[in-house]
């Protein structure tokens, strides 16, 4: 992921000084393992409230209510008689389509110490959703008692219109200002003008009208009698300057279509039902988070990589969700390809690190990317956006066939190809580096992009210009898509040349990057051509795009595969036998769901289908120690040990978009699924089920104008496919 760093300027943030912090790094003040927090997401809006609904301000709280960038709403805050409910449960609906706390009244006191109301007496639900920019709450009031009971509900609110990147962190010499609040009998509207010059607003409403309103409280005073229910609706809206008079039915009709739509786009994925209840549980949160983070594009769906920090385009994530889940939805592939093709820069801009035909890195709406205060307005600064693009767009014809679509994006692809040539290989030597066109850049531009996760083995920080090994890897991946797309639209003459330019690049790749000492390929080679040589994950990616000659791979096997580097959970992103190591930093020995499951795909591409299974294992194992089975962006690296759960990374984003394709890519490599759109041929090549599963039934499989629903079946030391129904004259091959 991108904008993470450990270095940080403490001098400036002490200062109060706005200068830029190279890394945009995230502090670790505040521990969102700690706060757990409960998330909703629609568009470009999200949120993040605690167990029990509330979004509770203060230094380093990333609570509140986001939308493009922008935090609308920073504090929300529910009492009864002035006291905080105690929480019964909160869970999210499996679609995460509404997030429900189920609350409960404490021992409550007049003021001579006199108890008037019994805990539990009274319950409150809260019922929360995201549409169209609003947030909807629901909180539905019952008496349990048998007398009639009076309760004051209020419910604080503020909103401190903080750009996202304040939020993370970054201190700022000035900001815009705040407007007075406008108050009405039921709403109330917040609003800041940017140093930006916009204006941007908070409306909440209230249905029915308080007791009392000010600028940031409103009063509820309900008489209740035995067992009567009564509810309050609470809209906040996102820049919605003007509305129609708020009622109750305005939730319940948004609730309507906040669901049909999530219903619509999830209903295109493939479903998954296994013998184990337990992943059948992280599958369905799996599907469920991706479809949460899908944002409709002009283009088609696009999936936001994470939240709460990079709920926003990102090129590189995208790119790797949709190859991860190509063979459940190919339409996701789609859209990012779409969206990523409208956005590919044209020009040459130093301060955006753009170049003709480079794929996007990240775009932010807030005020301080309007105002360049962070460079990330829209940014190209990712080494293998780029290659990745032209890789996805390869499977996705072998996935689909869909050469129409194909068609449309050549003059993107050959303005990516030409990228990789012209502006790529810096240096002509062959192999693709990356270096930042300004200081305020991003320092490292690979998928490990903090400032320490490049180096050498004595643990001296790489320089640049930096030739990456996974990314030569994603170039060969490249070529090789290239290749088939030029002979699939009738060019056989530029199609053997990629192949033959594939060809020598992995000869060159293999006599530059393959270090015997090490078992491996080194991490990098330096702005002096020196290799750094460290053990890395990033070494895996070569076996998932199959630059490495087959004789290499079972000794890089051995090595992600050692003690050293799988820790029980999964394959750390440095092993414990080089310099850096730190199995708490984010780069540098940590476990990233989506690099295991990369990995495990090209171990599976190889025939090592026990190792993928492994990692498979190990990540599942994680996962039932976690709330809702959700897998973060990443893990600690600390060693697994027998009856205990995995260590948190404190700032791990949850849901993240890869990190929920990586389950659904590993069940992939496990079975050896793979499509024919030609033939019309669903195979299963030498399919392995991991321990934890004995059946796996999935059902509308597509392909073309057909699918099929294929269980696949543990049968003693044999897997057997069984195909359920088929739809089409849609063939399903085993391959032993």
């Amino acid at each position: 992921m991108s904008n993470i760093s450990a270095d940080s300027n403490p001098a400036a943030a002490s200062s109060g000084l706005a200068a830029p912090v190279a890394q945009f790094f995230i502090p670790a003040a505040a521990s969102l393992q700690e706060r757990r927090p409960r998330t909703l997401k629609h568009g470009d809006t999200f949120a993040v409230f605690d167990y029990n609904g509330d979004a509770l301000s203060g230094p380093g709280s990333p609570e509140g209510l986001f939308h493009r960038d922008t935090r609308y709403l920073s504090h929300l805050y529910l009492t009864i008689n002035g006291q905080r409910p105690m929480l019964l449960s909160s869970t999210l609906r499996d679609d995460n389509a509404t997030l429900t706390c189920d609350l409960t009244n404490p021992d409550l006191f007049d003021n001579k110490g006199k108890l008037v109301l019994a805990h539990d007496l009274v319950h409150l639900r809260r019922s929360r959703f995201l549409w169209n920019a609003r947030c909807y709450e629901r909180v539905a009031v019952r008496n349990y008692d048998d007398r009639r009971q009076h309760v004051r509900i209020q419910i604080a609110f503020e909103a401190d219109f903080a750009d996202l990147f304040e939020v993370r962190g970054t201190v700022r010499a000035r900001r815009g200002r705040n407007l007075p609040a406008v108050i009405e009998q039921d709403c109330v509207l917040l609003s800041y003008i940017g140093l930006d010059g916009r204006k941007r607003s908070t409306r909440l409403s209230f249905v029915p009208e308080p007791a009392e309103i000010r600028s940031n409280l409103v009063t509820y005073d309900l008489h209740l009698e035995p067992h009567e229910t009564r509810s309050l609706f609470v809209t906040i809206g996102c820049d919605q300057a003007s509305a129609n008079r708020p009622n109750h039915r305005f939730f319940f009709l948004a609730l309507r279509d906040a669901r049909r739509a999530l219903h619509a786009s999830s209903s295109r994925a493939a479903s998954i039902a296994t013998s184990n209840e337990i992943f059948n549980e992280a599958a369905r949160r799996s599907v469920s988070d991706l479809y949460m983070l899908m944002t409709d594009k002009a283009e088609g769906p696009y999936p936001y990589a994470g939240i709460p920090w990079f709920s926003t385009v990102f090129g590189r994530d995208a790119l790797i969700t949709a190859l991860q889940t190509l063979w459940l939805d190919p339409q996701i592939a789609h859209g990012v390809l779409g969206h990523l093709a409208a956005n590919q820069a044209t020009d040459i801009d130093p301060a955006s690190d753009a170049e003709p035909g480079k794929i996007l890195h990240e775009v932010r709406y807030g005020e301080m990317a309007e105002l360049g205060e962070v460079p990330f307005r829209r940014y190209y600064g990712s080494i293998d956006s780029t290659p990745l693009f032209v890789m996805l767009a390869g499977e996705y014809l072998k996935r689909t066939g869909d050469l129409a679509t194909i068609d449309r994006l050549l003059p993107h692809l050959e303005a990516a190809l030409t990228w990789i040539d012209e502006h790529g290989d810096r240096d002509g030597d062959s192999f693709i580096e990356y270096g930042r066109l300004t200081e305020e850049g991003l320092i490292n531009q690979a998928w490990k992009d903090s400032h320490d996760s490049v180096f050498h083995a004595d643990g001296t920080l790489a320089s640049g210009p930096i030739a990456i090994v996974e990314v030569q890897a994603y170039v060969y991946g490249a070529w090789q898509s290239a290749a088939e797309i030029f002979r699939r639209t009738g060019r056989p003459e530029r199609a053997a040349s990629f192949l033959a330019r594939a060809e020598g690049l992995r000869r060159a790749f293999d006599i530059s990057f393959f270090d015997e000492e090490l078992g491996t390929y080194v991490l990098a080679l330096d702005g002096d051509k020196r290799p750094c040589r460290v053990r890395s994950s990033n070494a895996g990616h070569a076996l998932f795009t199959g630059i490495a000659y087959p004789e290499r791979v079972a000794q890089i096997a051995r090595t992600l595969m050692s003690a050293s580097s799988f820790c029980g959970w999964g394959i750390r992103t440095i092993p414990s036998t080089e310099a850096r190591y730190n199995p708490m930093s984010y780069h540098n020995g940590s476990i990233w769901p989506h690099d295991n499951a990369l990995i495990a795909s090209g171990l599976a591409r190889y025939g090592y289908r026990a190792e993928a299974a492994r990692i498979f294992e190990g990540l599942f194992a994680a996962s039932t120690y976690i709330d809702l089975r959700r897998l973060p962006e990443l893990l600690c690296g600390l060693p697994r040990q027998r009856a205990r759960g995995p260590t948190f990374y404190p700032v791990a984003c949850s849901p993240q978009a890869w990190a929920a394709a990586a389950p659904l890519s590993l069940l992939q490599s496990c079975l050896g699924l793979d499509f024919d759109p030609n033939g019309l041929q669903i195979s299963f090549n030498v399919p392995r089920l991991p321990p934890f599963l004995d059946e796996v039934i999935l059902r509308r499989l597509l392909i073309g104008n057909g699918s099929a629903d294929v269980a696949i079946r543990r049968s003693g030391r044999q897997v057997v496919v069984d195909v359920m129904d088929r739809h089409g004259n849609v063939q399903v091959l085993t391959i032993a």
